[in-house]
This record gives C-alpha cells, sequence and structure tokens, in this order.
C-alpha cells in the first residue's frame, strides 16, 4: 500500500510539472540573472563565472537529458542534487558533475620536470558518473531553446525548492532504451520521461 501511495503522489507530481512546460523564459528573464555586464555570451541566462553550480548543472540537464520533457529534465537535475545530500558522493554541484577516473595529459606528461601546479589533467574516457563529460566531445552547449531551458531549470532547482523530489530520492539512472548491469543491485525508483530512476539499497 505504501508503495501504491509514492507511485502516485509520483505520478502526480510528475503530471504537474509536465503541464508547465512552457515555462521556459517566461518566469526567469535573462536580465535578472546577467549580472556579468561585460559578458559576451549572448542567448545564455547565466556565465559560469557568474553562476558556477547552476552552469554545472544546467550542463548536466543539457547533455543527459535534453529531447526530453520538463518532468524528465529536472528529474535528472534531482538526482544530482540527491548525491549533492548524500555522504557518498562529493558535497557540491560540479563536483558530482564531474566526477571521474583522471589521468595527466601527455601534452605534460613528457615534461618529468614541470612544477604540479602546471600539469594538466583530463578525465579518463567512460569512466565518468555522467558520460558526456568524457565522451571526448566539446562539453560547450549551442545556444538555443535547449541550453536556456537547461539553465532555467537549474537555476530555480537550485535556488528554490522548485520540483526538488520528483526523482523521489533516486541517486541513479538510465535511458529506457539500455539495460546495465548495475541496476540489478538498485531499488527502482520507476520511468520518469526518457529514463529509468534507481536509488541504492
Amino acid at each position: 500500500m505504501k508503495h501504491i501511495m509514492r507511485t502516485l503522489l509520483l505520478f502526480v507530481f510528475i503530471a504537474i510539472a509536465t503541464v508547465h512546460t512552457s515555462f521556459a523564459g517566461q518566469h526567469l528573464q535573462a536580465s535578472t540573472l546577467m549580472n556579468d555586464k561585460d559578458s559576451t555570451t549572448v542567448g545564455e541566462l547565466y556565465s559560469k563565472e557568474t553562476h558556477p553550480q547552476e552552469y554545472c548543472l544546467a550542463l548536466n540537464i543539457y547533455y543527459e537529458s535534453r529531447g526530453d520533457n520538463l518532468a524528465g529534465k529536472a528529474a535528472v537535475s534531482d538526482v544530482v542534487i540527491n548525491r549533492v545530500k548524500s555522504t557518498h558522493y562529493p558535497n557540491t554541484i560540479c563536483d558530482v558533475v564531474y566526477q571521474a577516473r583522471w589521468k595527466e595529459s601527455w601534452k605534460t606528461k613528457q615534461y618529468p620536470d614541470l612544477p604540479d601546479d602546471q600539469r594538466v589533467f583530463v578525465p579518463i574516457r567512460h569512466q565518468c558518473q555522467f558520460s558526456w563529460f568524457c565522451d571526448g566531445k566539446s562539453d560547450e552547449p549551442p545556444i538555443g531553446d535547449e541550453w536556456r531551458q537547461a539553465q532555467t531549470i537549474a537555476y530555480r532547482m537550485v535556488n528554490s525548492d522548485y520540483l526538488i523530489g520528483i526523482a523521489d530520492g533516486a541517486t541513479h539512472y538510465h535511458a529506457t532504451y539500455v539495460n546495465p548491469k548495475w541496476n540489478k543491485d538498485m531499488l527502482l525508483i520507476g520511468r520518469i520521461g526518457l529514463h529509468i530512476f534507481y536509488v541504492q539499497r
């Protein structure tokens, strides 16, 4: 009964979130966020310099769930926030998003006498918590509606209780078209948008 009630509440929460998919750009104006008057960035609501944690979260929303509905994007965002709250993960959004195994770049590794503070480290491909960060592709998002919506969701979830809890405590997810081995050890939460969500037992 408790599980049915939780599932019903989650369904209602998702339905409410999905109804409000037109919020992007309406409740959050660029002028209220762009405090960086010298910025030459056009089409962004804020920069990584002015709002670093929100920016990291927006990048993850964009690369992990662009094309998904609002509920799906918010749920992906909620997983990052749940990890920040957990003692098993780093305690900032950016550290969670960029959690990975690292190696020294060949560009500096070839110089044995180079000081440590000048060495460059890069994430090992396919050894990141979020695959987009170490897939070898550019991490600069193209400016457009999807990116602005990702920034809006990130800002609202970091700075208010907007859609916080939509993923019901989930700390993991995967796309609906894959079935990774790691999910066997997880407690299934359910599907939201284009992903299936889990929490550690």
